[in-house]
Formats: structure tokens, C-alpha cells, sequence
């Protein structure tokens, strides 16, 4: 029943409305008392997300910006590097021209000259040599100051984004440190019912935008695994019952299948838990929770929140607790991962 390993999330800073209203997300609430914690845990979960998401892409998108800034400090090093080649090319030019008479007039220079005509033609050669390698220094120059100019525009996008970067990541671990505090809050109230016995009752979440297409799903989204089916613990009297999610407090957690709620209960070694009836005979248990969003009786659909995740009980950290049975009594478990598989969900 206890999770090998866990996540929290960390602590981070708050920032401010304009910021949250720039990412298109609510600014991070407070954490309150009551049965609102939970609501405010689910609305908490999805801001990070997708500030997560937001902070991700602005990522990646300077990194993007980073190669091509580096590119072009290739390309205009090259061409900054050819005109000096020219340049060269200029001045050995010069110098042999000089060597060669260039200092005197050309008239001097053909009256000199053992061949008159072999000079006129050397002198066209150098000529247009010169032309082509001073138009190839001009254009190699042009290149360079677009190189340069284009440099200078993708270091200001870097620097932007960079930027951009700094204010998402302040975000993220605002609402973060928001969700931390909510978490906590919510697992007291928890703790608070499983020491009393008495089981809060479902807080009626808003259920997620997208239902799920498929007629089996994981318990939960996001998760690691843990401990698994049929694995020894000290903390456990016998074998572990079931398959382990280690997720934060308050994740939601969902129904696997269309079914009926069988039972909600609270206290005991499995802290606040649901089962589920499933087509077909066999049950779903969902254990160690932090709240509950249905009641007995009720109908569920693949998918659908069902809970929160949490740590009542006998667990050593936040996660969920899953099982499959062939009743809704403990001692009827079978492997939850070959249950699921069979159903097509691979964990």
C-alpha cells in the first residue's frame, strides 16, 4: 500500500496578474480551508500544466533561436574571412605591379618595354583582375553587413525569449508553490476525516474538457510506478495487493472503465478509498486518497475524476493505491497491470 517512490513539487515563488494574464492563465489563488481545497488543488494542477507547457515551448523555442544565432556567427566569420582574403589578393597585386613598373607612367612603361604589346596585354589581364576581385570584395562585404545585420536581429530575438523564459519559469514555480500549500491543506482535511471516521462526502469537481475516447484508461494521467502486484514489503502483513502510482496530493484520479460506484469509504489501512463495479463481474479500488468526487451508487464513465490522490493510511508518501478484484473484499486481488492489459492499457 506504501509507494517506493514519491514526487512533490518544489517550492517556488509567486509573480504577478499581468503576467498570468499575458500566459492566458488565472493568477495562482491562495490556499483555503475547507472543502474548496480541493477544487482549488484540480485548478491548481491544470495551471501548472499548462504553465509547464507554456515554459516547455518558450524552451525550446530559444534553443531554436541559440543554433541559429550560432549559424550565422559561422556564416559571417567565413564571409568577414573571405574579404580579407580579397584584401590580400588586392595588396600582392599592388605589390607586383609595383615591382613591375607600376610606378611609372604607362607611357614610360611602353616606351620601356621590350614588348609593347605583351605589356598592353598583361596590363588588360591585371586590369579586369583587378575589377573582378574588387567587385568580389564589394559583394562579399554586402554579404558580411546582411550576416551582420541578421546577427544582430536573431541576438535581440535570443535575448527576448531569454527573457520571456525568466517570467515563465517565475510563473511556473508561483503556481507551483500555490499548488504545494493547496496540497497540504487538502491532505489535513484529509487526515482530519480518516482520524475521525467520518468521510467528508464528494466534492463535485469540474470533470476535464476532454473525455476519454477509449473504453480503459490508467487511474491517473501522470505517474510513476511503484510497487507492484504481489511484491513483499515490511509494511504490508502479506503481499502487496496491488499496483502503485506515485503522484502529488490531490492528482486526479480516474475510472478506469464504465461502472458503478460500489462503495466510499474512509479510515483503516487504505485511508479514504472508492471501489468500482465494472461489466463482467470484477472491481476497481482506488485507496489512500485525499478526497472523493462521487458518491455511492453512482454511475462513471472511462475516465471520468473520481478522486484525489493523497497519502491517508498506511502509506509512506503521496500515491495511489490501485487494485483489481473479483470482489469488492480485499483478498480478491488479481495482477492489476495484466488486468488492465488485457483491456489494452499498457502501464
Amino acid at each position: 500500500m506504501s509507494a517506493s517512490r514519491h514526487r512533490r513539487p518544489h517550492p517556488l515563488l509567486s509573480v504577478s496578474v499581468l503576467l498570468c494574464a499575458l500566459l492566458g492563465l488565472t493568477p495562482p489563488a491562495a490556499a483555503s480551508e475547507g472543502p474548496s481545497a480541493s477544487a482549488d488543488v484540480a485548478r491548481l494542477y491544470e495551471e501548472a500544466s499548462a504553465a509547464t507547457a507554456r515554459y516547455e515551448e518558450g524552451r525550446r523555442a530559444a534553443g531554436l533561436q541559440k543554433a541559429k544565432v550560432r549559424k550565422l556567427d559561422r556564416l559571417l566569420a567565413k564571409e568577414r574571412h573571405d574579404v580579407a582574403v580579397l584584401h590580400g589578393d588586392l595588396g600582392r597585386m599592388a605589390s607586383a605591379q609595383y615591382r613591375t613598373g607600376g610606378g611609372l607612367p604607362y607611357t614610360a612603361q611602353l616606351l620601356l618595354a621590350d614588348s609593347p604589346d605583351d605589356l598592353m596585354r598583361g596590363k588588360q589581364v591585371l586590369w579586369q583582375t583587378d575589377l573582378a576581385v574588387n567587385s568580389a570584395v564589394a559583394k562579399t562585404q554586402r554579404a558580411a553587413a546582411r550576416l551582420g545585420a541578421a546577427k544582430r536581429r536573431a541576438d535581440r530575438a535570443k535575448r527576448s525569449l531569454d527573457r520571456r523564459n525568466v517570467r515563465l519559469a517565475e510563473l511556473k514555480r508561483g503556481i507551483e508553490r500555490k499548488l504545494e500549500s493547496a496540497q497540504w491543506t487538502l491532505q489535513g482535511e484529509a487526515d482530519r476525516s480518516v482520524t475521525a471516521g467520518k468521510c467528508r462526502g464528494a466534492v463535485r469537481l469540474e470533470q476535464p474538457k476532454k473525455r476519454a475516447t477509449r473504453a480503459w484508461v490508467p487511474p491517473v494521467e501522470t505517474y510513476e510506478l511503484s510497487a507492484g502486484f504481489d511484491s513483499a514489503g515490511e509494511r504490508w502483513a502479506h503481499r502487496h495487493t496491488g499496483q502503485d502510482f506515485a503522484v502529488g496530493i490531490g492528482a486526479p484520479v480516474r475510472a478506469v472503465g464504465a461502472g458503478r460506484v460500489e462503495s466510499v469509504s474512509c479510515g483503516g489501512g487504505f485511508g479514504i478509498e472508492i471501489v468500482v463495479r465494472h461489466a463482467g463481474g470484477y472491481f476497481t479500488q482506488y485507496a489512500h486518497l485525499a478526497a472523493v468526487t462521487v458518491d455511492q451508487g453512482d454511475r462513471v464513465r472511462p475516465g471520468q475524476w473520481i478522486g484525489q490522490a493523497g497519502t491517508t493510511g498506511n502509506s509512506t508518501g503521496p500515491h495511489l493505491h490501485f487494485e483489481t478484484r473479483l470482489t469488492p473484499y480485499l483478498g480478491s486481488g488479481v495482477d492489476p497491470r495484466a488486468w488492465l492489459a488485457e483491456r489494452g492499457v499498457r502501464l
